[in-house]
C-alpha cells in the first residue's frame, strides 16, 4: 500500500473530489462538498456504496460491476435506488453550479471509496459523520467509522463533515448519551 509522502500529495487546484452519498443523507455533507470543488475549479464524483451487492469487476474508470450478494434478490432493485439517489442530490446541488456524476458501487464503502478516489486521481475525500441514534455508538465501536477506515487505509485527505455534534459544555462528554 502506498504511504504517506511529500511526492504523493495530489494538488487540489482543478482535482475532483469523491464524496461518499447515502439515500436521505443531510444536504450538509454535500454542499459543503460542493463548496470545496468551487473554490478549487474541480468535479464532484458521488458515490453511494451498496452493502448489499459485492463487486464482481472493478473498471479503470471507477466505475465497477456488481451481483447481489443474496442470489434470491431480484438484480434490478438497485436502479431504484439509483434514481431516487440521483434526484435527491439533484435537487440539492441544483444552485451550486459544480459538475457532478453519480457513481453506484458495491461492497465496503472504505474500500469502494478508495478505488474511486485512485480511479479519478481525487484530490480529497469528503464523508459525513454517523448521526447518533440507537445503537450508533455501539455500531461505529464494533464496525469503526468510514472516515477512520479512509485515513487508515489510503493517503489522501479525507474532509469530514460533523452532522450530530456533542457539546461537552453541556453534556459532560461522548460516554454520558
Amino acid at each position: 500500500m502506498p504511504q504517506p509522502a511529500v511526492e504523493r500529495m495530489t494538488p487540489f487546484a482543478g482535482r475532483p473530489a469523491v464524496v461518499g452519498v447515502v439515500p436521505h443523507q443531510h444536504p450538509l455533507v454535500v454542499l459543503t462538498a460542493a463548496s470545496w470543488a468551487r473554490a478549487a475549479g474541480a468535479r464532484l464524483h458521488l458515490a453511494y456504496v451498496d452493502p448489499t451487492r459485492y463487486v464482481v469487476e472493478e473498471h479503470p474508470d471507477g466505475t465497477v460491476q456488481h451481483a447481489p450478494v443474496d442470489p434470491d434478490t431480484a438484480d434490478d432493485r438497485w436502479r431504484t435506488t439509483e434514481d431516487a439517489l440521483r434526484a435527491e442530490l439533484g435537487a440539492v446541488l441544483q444552485d451550486a453550479d459544480v459538475p457532478w456524476d453519480l457513481h453506484y458501487l458495491a461492497g465496503r464503502p472504505d474500500r469502494a471509496l478508495t478505488h474511486l478516489a485512485r480511479a479519478v486521481d481525487a484530490a480529497v475525500l469528503v464523508v459525513g459523520t454517523r448521526t447518533h441514534g440507537a445503537g450508533a455508538h455501539l455500531r461505529e465501536l464494533v464496525e469503526g467509522s468510514v472516515a477512520a477506515h479512509l485515513t487508515h487505509h489510503q493517503h489522501r485527505p479525507v474532509l469530514v463533515v460533523p452532522l450530530d455534534v456533542v457539546d461537552w459544555a453541556e453534556g459532560g462528554g461522548p460516554w454520558r448519551r
